[in-house]
């Protein structure tokens, strides 16, 4: 099976991702901050991360930075799922190695296709 980590400060965004990917196949991990999703990201076997980018304390840019750092953790896929729409964000995102940048409020099934694309 493969496995999603969803990284997002707002339990009910987690909740609301965590169904429609279980509905579409995939195991799902929750963090509820930077610091949780770091280490649940080095979990055996991950397929992918979804990421947000405004959280307290390291920001989903800050995470995907050390990520990408990390050789456990530098070839998972990860994609942003943010408010945020700055292009310069985005740029400084794919620079760091994200995948792809979905802005909430996103359609379930647009998250899943996206989800579908990048799992390796």
């Amino acid at each position: 099976m493969k496995n999603v980590l969803i990284v997002d400060d707002s339990e009910p965004i987690r909740n609301q991702v965590a169904r429609a990917l279980e509905a579409a196949g995939f195991a799902v991990l929750q963090a509820s901050d930077g610091l949780e999703g770091l280490e649940r990201a080095r979990t055996p076997g991950l397929s992918m991360i979804i990421l947000d980018v405004n959280m307290p304390g390291l920001s989903g840019l800050d995470i995907l930075d050390r990520l990408k750092a990390d050789g456990l953790t530098k070839r998972v896929p990860v994609l942003m799922l943010t408010t945020e729409a700055h292009s310069a964000m985005v740029l400084r995102a794919q620079e760091a190695g994200a995948k792809g940048w979905l802005i909430k409020p996103v359609r379930m099934e647009m998250l899943v296709s996206a989800v579908n694309r990048l799992v390796p």
